[in-house]
């Protein structure tokens, strides 16, 4: 069970490394830039979801691993709230998959500044998480 355990938190660091850093692309997305730059941010946006989505999976499915199958937090308030922001997480990352689509089409019409605030969520995110595994008040 250890190794699970540490293998789910090597994946949840690595895929909040990419949440934490897809949308500050898009606040630089979202600013004028000469279309070789906006092709190269886009590139990179692009790699980072690809290469982030294999890495919340697997913190997931690692989760869910230790959820169901060992029985961690099963029944208790702390892991019931924890799985609704692991939701939350989930959901965060397809919506960045959107707004990736939305800048591949050209189509963005959001301002730097949204994304400056959007790029907070999964801060806040984690730290409800963290706060709960450790603390466990419920």
């Amino acid at each position: 069970m250890l190794w699970i355990k540490t293998f789910h938190i090597l994946f949840v660091t690595a895929w909040f490394a990419g949440l934490f850093y897809l949308p500050r692309i898009y606040v630089n997305l979202a600013q004028p830039h000469n279309p070789a730059t906006m092709e190269t941010l886009v590139g990179m946006a692009h790699r980072l979801y690809r290469f982030m989505t294999p890495l919340g999976i697997l913190a997931v499915a690692l989760g869910l691993w230790l959820y169901l199958g060992y029985g961690l937090g099963m029944g208790q308030g702390w892991m019931h709230a924890k799985l609704t922001a692991v939701i939350l997480l989930i959901a965060y990352h397809w919506v960045c998959g959107r707004m990736l689509k939305t800048f591949q089409a050209g189509k963005n019409t959001r301002s730097h500044r949204f994304y400056r605030w959007f790029n907070e969520i999964p801060v806040i995110l984690l730290l409800i998480v963290l706060a709960l595994v450790v603390v466990r008040p419920f």
